[in-house]
C-alpha cells in the first residue's frame, strides 16, 4: 500500500484530527522514512564542535540510516568557502557491512574490517585488495594472474554513500536529497531569527549527552515540544516555580509551510494563580527547593534582542523552544541549552539524544549553571521524564483502540495561524497539515 491509499483513510481535509494509524502503521512509517527522512529535507546530525580535530568523527543518524560526521582535511586555498564537514553513509559499498563500530574517535581512513576497503575521510574509495589479482602460475608454468577486479571497474563510483551538507552557526543538517532546497530557504526567515539569538557569532562548548529510547512514534516527540500548554499541567517544577505556563507572556510562531515552530516565553515568579492552578494536580503550592542553586537563574545579555515581529521594539525571553522539522529541537530553557536529536527506531520507538552545550567564553560559574539546570531535563530530568512517560502512554492507547481512534488537537480552534499565548494546539495542526502534504504527494 502506498501512501497516498494510505491516507486515503484519514477523512475530512483538516489536521485537527489525527488518525491513529499515521503512528501505528509499519507500511506508513516506512513511506515516512523515503518521503521525509531520506527525501527532501534537512536533518541535524550533530555540531561542529563535536569534531573539533581532522579526522575526528561521531556516528550518528539520519532516520534509520547510521551515518558519520566527520572532519576532513581541506587546503588552504579552500578554507574560506569549505567547511570541512563530511558526512557519509556508515554502510561499505562492497558488502554493506556497518564497518564503522567506535561511537566516536578519530581516524585517517575508513577501513571495513571484512575484506579491508579502504576510503577516504570524504567518502571516496581509496583502495581495495587484490584489485589488480594475485600473480601465479598456470599449470603449463606461465605467468598469469587469479582474481582481480574487472577491467571497467571504476574505484570513483564505489565510494560511500554521501550526503549534502549544510552548517549553520556550528550546527550540521545533512540530506540525502538533491531536491532539497538551500538550508536557510529550508528554514525561512520566520525561524532564523530564532537561530541567530542562540548561536550567531559564538563558539560553542560541549558540556555532555543523555541517550534515551522512548516507547512511542517519532511524531510523539515532536508534538509534545509544539504543544505549549501541557507543561503547566503535566510538570510539577514548572508550574509550580514559573519555569513554563499558561499565565505567562508567550509567542508561538511557524515558517510559511508550518512544519518548522518556536515557542517563546517568559519565566514568570511561579506560586499560585488560580486561572492557571486551580485543580491542577501537579501544582505544589508548598514546594520548596533544599538547594535553591537548582534554579538560580542569571539572565544573559543574548537573550534580548530586536523583535522579529514589532520592528523597533525588543523582547528578552528566558524560554524558546525551536523544533526542526523532522529531527531536531533546541531548547533554551533560562541557563539550560541543549539539542535534541530524535532518531526513528521503527513505527513504536526512537532514541533521543541530548547534547548539553555552552559557550567557550562562558565562566566557570555559568557552565555549573547551566550543567546544574541540565538536571531538569534528559531521560531522568525532574521535567522531560514526564514526557517520555506519557509518549509511551499515548502510544499504547493508539495501539489498544486501533484504527477507529483518533486524537483531537482543536485548543483554539482548527486553524494553523500563530498566536500571543500558549493556550493552543496551532502549532500540531500546522505540523500535521505540512504532513499530510508530503505524504500525499
Amino acid at each position: 500500500m502506498n501512501a497516498p491509499e494510505t491516507l486515503s483513510r484519514w477523512a475530512g481535509t483538516g489536521s485537527s484530527r489525527v488518525p491513529f494509524w499515521a503512528y501505528t502503521d509499519p507500511q506508513l512509517y516506512q513511506q515516512e522514512l523515503q518521503k521525509i527522512f531520506y527525501g527532501p529535507h534537512w536533518c541535524y546530525v550533530g555540531l561542529e564542535v563535536e569534531i573539533p580535530n581532522v579526522g575526528d568523527y561521531r556516528l550518528t543518524s539520519v532516520g534509520e540510516r547510521q551515518v558519520i560526521m566527520v572532519r576532513d582535511r581541506v587546503a588552504p586555498k579552500d578554507r574560506g568557502t569549505d567547511h570541512g564537514i563530511r558526512v557519509v553513509e556508515n554502510r561499505c559499498a562492497h558488502r554493506g557491512v556497518r564497518f564503522c563500530q567506535q561511537p566516536h574517535g578519530n581516524a585517517r581512513s575508513f577501513v571495513c574490517p571484512y575484506h579491508q576497503w579502504t576510503y577516504k575521510l570524504n567518502g571516496e574509495l581509496a583502495g581495495l585488495p587484490f584489485k589488480d589479482g594475485v600473480p601465479a602460475t598456470d599449470a603449463d608454468g606461465n605467468a598469469c594472474v587469479h582474481g582481480g577486479m574487472p577491467a571497467d571497474f571504476d574505484m570513483k563510483q564505489h565510494g560511500l554513500t554521501k550526503l549534502r551538507v549544510a552548517v549553520l552557526h556550528g550546527l550540521v543538517f545533512a540530506t540525502f536529497s538533491e531536491q532539497a532546497e538551500p538550508l536557510a530557504d529550508y528554514l525561512g526567515p520566520e525561524i532564523l531569527p530564532w537561530l541567530d539569538r542562540i548561536f550567531a557569532g559564538r563558539k560553542l562548548s560541549l558540556l555532555g549527552y543523555n541517550r534515551q529510547r522512548i516507547p512511542g512514534n517519532w511524531k510523539l516527540m515532536m508534538e509534545n515540544i509544539k504543544d505549549p500548554y501541557h507543561p503547566g499541567l503535566l510538570h510539577t517544577w514548572f508550574v509550580t516555580f514559573g519555569l513554563w505556563r499558561a499565565d505567562q507572556k508567550s509567542r508561538m510562531v511557524m515558517d510559511a509551510q508550518g512544519r518548522h515552530a518556536v515557542m517563546i516565553s517568559r519565566r514568570n515568579e511561579g506560586g499560585e494563580n488560580k486561572a492557571v492552578t486551580q485543580g491542577v494536580t501537579s501544582f505544589k503550592a508548598d514546594m520548596a527547593l533544599h538547594d535553591t542553586r537548582l534554579l538560580d537563574v542569571v539572565p544573559e545579555p543574548w537573550w534580548k534582542v530586536p523583535d522579529p515581529a514589532h520592528p523597533g521594539t525588543q523582547i528578552m525571553p528566558s524560554v524558546t523552544m525551536i523544533t526542526l522539522f523532522p529531527s531536531l529541537i533546541i531548547q533554551q530553557q533560562v541557563n539550560s541549552l541543549s539539542t535534541r536529536h530524535i532518531q526513528p527506531r521503527g513505527e513504536g520507538s526512537f532514541d533521543f539524544v541530548w547534547t548539553h552545550f555552552g559557550f567557550a567564553d562562558d565562566s566557570e560559574e555559568m557552565t555549573r549553571r547551566r550543567l546544574r539546570q541540565a538536571n531538569l531535563f534528559g531521560p531522568a530530568g525532574f521535567v522531560s521524564a514526564d514526557d517520555g512517560e506519557v509518549i509511551q502512554f499515548s502510544q499504547d492507547g493508539f495501539a489498544q483502540w486501533g484504527e477507529q481512534g483518533e486524537t483531537l488537537c482543536e485548543l483554539g480552534g482548527t486553524g494553523t495561524q500563530g498566536t500571543e499565548h500558549m493556550v493552543t494546539e496551532t502549532l500540531i495542526r500546522s505540523m500535521y497539515a505540512y504532513w499530510r502534504k508530503v505524504m500525499g504527494e
